[in-house]
Parts: C-alpha cells; structure tokens; sequence
C-alpha cells in the first residue's frame, strides 16, 4: 500500500514538475513575442518623433512668405503639441495622424501655391526628408503590425492562450489608420484665408 502511494505520489511530483517545465517555456515565449512587439513600436515612435523634429523647420523656412496660411501653421502647431504630450499609444498615434494630415496640407499648399518656395533648396530639402520619414514611418508601421500578428497568434492559439490569460497578456491592437484617412484633405484659398478639411 504504502509503495502504490509513493509511486503516485512521484507521478504527481513528475507530472507537476513537467507542467511547470511546460509552463515556464510557453511564458517565455510570449513574453519574448511581447518584447519583440514593443521593440517595433519603439521603432515606430523613433520615426515619428523624427518627423515630429522635421517639421518646425519646414514651417520656419516657409513660415515668413505664407502669411495668410496661419490656419495651417496653427493644425501643425496644434498636432506636434499633442503628439508631445501623449502619453499612451493610442493618443500618439492619433495624434501621429493628425499631424500627417497638416504637413500632408502644407506640403499641397507649397506645391500648389508657393512654387518659388519649392525651388527654394532649403525648402526642397526639408521636404524631401519628410518625404524619406513619411517613407519610414510606413514601412515601420507595416514591421509593427506583422509583429503584432505574431504575437496575437500566439496568444490566442491553444495551449498558450491558457497561459497568456492567466499572466494576464491579451492581444495588441493593430496600427490601423483613421476612417478620414483615406480622404484627400480640400485646401481653398478665397480672399487670402484658407481653409482646410478632410471630407
């Protein structure tokens, strides 16, 4: 009798160490998975601020010639503030956005208006960088999503979904753009004051 205990009792032991061994590993797994998906927004955050940076010189070198295109000069004033200020990672991407939008505005508005601005080579160099960023901010976007892909995969399918809940890891959400981010933002100029509105 007393053998049959000890032998189930170092089953249990087996089985409990086993488990442990198991859980152990698929906790290191995801909290790789999760590091790898923070290292990508960092990235992402990298390259905005580098945007964020660019663009007050672009509006100091234009700013003296633009006059009446305070409104726009006010969005992008307005955008960086909130960028600057945004704490969570909802809040910098919307305001990320925001700000894609305003520049995407001054940049139609020196095309459209200003063409001696953009001979201009200070000018056309700032707006070639932004242009570079806008490039990287897309492509580390797209690096950021995969990864979050990876991770919510993992996450959700089973046995690690049970070890995800219980150390409390739920899914990341996807850099997604703005509804009104599709629409082409209307730039009018009547009796010099602009206006500007996504539609």
């Amino acid at each position: 009798m007393k053998k049959n205990n000890v032998k189930i009792g170092l089953i249990a032991l087996i089985v409990v160490i086993l488990f442990g061994i198991f859980g152990i590993s698929q906790y290191n797994g995801l909290a790789k998975k999760e590091q790898s998906v923070e290292s990508q927004w960092s990235q992402v955050e990298n390259v905005m601020q580098r945007r964020a940076d660019l663009v007050p010189n672009l509006v100091n070198s234009v700013k003296g010639s633009m006059q009446q295109e305070q409104k726009v000069f006010g969005d992008i004033a307005k955008a960086r503030e909130a960028y600057g200020s945004a704490n969570k990672d909802s809040d910098k991407i919307k305001a990320s956005q925001e700000l894609d939008q305003s520049v995407g505005t001054l940049i139609n508005v020196i095309n459209e208006n200003y063409p001696e601005l953009k001979s201009n080579n200070n000018v056309q160099t700032l707006m070639t960088q932004l242009e570079g960023t806008e490039n990287r901010i897309s492509v580390e976007r797209k690096r950021y999503n995969d990864v979050v892909k990876e991770y919510n995969e993992q996450v959700v399918s089973f046995p690690k979904n049970i070890f995800a809940n219980m150390m409390g890891l739920g899914k990341k959400e996807y850099f997604k753009a703005e509804p009104t981010a599709s629409s082409v933002p209307s730039v009018n100029f009547d009796n010099s004051t602009s206006s500007s509105s996504g539609k």
